[in-house]
């Protein structure tokens, strides 16, 4: 179960990549935007603004999530990323930080420039850090006992979650697109207590959580913090930085 509170805790940072993102599409009238993905909604609503002629669809696996885009007045609806296909007139497809949900979103990306029209645009960001000390550690307790019984097929617990920025360029490359792919690692600047942990908390960890009896789980966060205190330790101002590394991939279809 999402949480779109814990998620918006740190909506400021979530949001950067989503705008960074954005400024690389270049069409100036589509007349639909999709959004893969919406989560909450709140940076759903920029499309609208910065599009107001299109027609937004917004999507996402969480009825959470989608009742809180719904309250903000976003016409979002559930679905799941592997199984939607875009309308006739869709001209932009953008998914922020929800494709490395989907196994298989290489294909997915495959199959939408095939059935997008010529000139469309695809515009997807995914977080790069599988590998940062955070994610490590989420494994690394989940591999102990009791959690291991709830957690061994845990979702991220193993291989290869996204691809390289030069592997998805060559991908939509192969599908008849003009691609523009990038990374970025951004230092989040956190204050509060535990803030790894709270980031994580609304992301990562909401499979562990929903796994997890609610004694398990306060027990497996006892075990945890501690160990994300120690490889993120507060400076002396009280501050945590925190690097992501994201990786972009705007492509257009010829």
């Amino acid at each position: 179960m999402w949480n779109p509170d814990v998620y918006l805790a740190f909506a400021d940072h979530r949001g950067r990549p989503f705008f960074d993102l954005l400024s690389r599409v270049n069409v100036d009238a589509p007349r639909r935007v999709v959004d893969l993905g919406c989560g909450p909604g709140n940076l759903t609503a920029t499309l609208a603004q910065r599009w107001p002629g299109a027609v937004i669809e917004a999507l996402d696996s969480s009825p959470e999530m989608v009742a809180a885009a719904r309250e903000r007045g976003i016409d979002a609806h559930v679905g799941e990323l592997e199984s939607w296909s875009p309308k006739p007139d869709t001209d932009v497809v953008v998914s922020n930080a929800a494709l490395q949900w989907a196994p298989t979103h290489a294909e997915l990306l495959v199959r939408w420039a095939g059935q997008l029209a010529s000139g469309s645009w695809i515009a997807i960001q995914v977080p790069g850090n599988f590998d940062a000390p955070s994610h490590r550690l989420v494994r690394e307790v989940a591999r102990r006992e009791p959690f291991a019984t709830h957690l061994q097929d845990l979702r991220f617990s193993e291989g290869k979650i996204v691809e390289t920025p030069s592997r998805y360029a060559e991908i939509l490359t192969e599908a008849g697109c003009n691609v523009d792919c990038w990374e970025t690692t951004y230092i989040h600047q956190l204050t509060g207590a535990d803030p790894v942990f709270g980031w994580i908390s609304g992301t990562a960890l909401t499979e562990v959580e929903a796994r997890l009896s609610d004694d398990d789980w306060q027990d497996y966060r006892k075990q945890l913090i501690p160990l994300l205190e120690e490889a993120y330790p507060a400076r002396g101002d009280g501050v945590t930085a925190y690097p992501f590394r994201r990786i972009f991939v705007v492509a257009q279809v010829k």
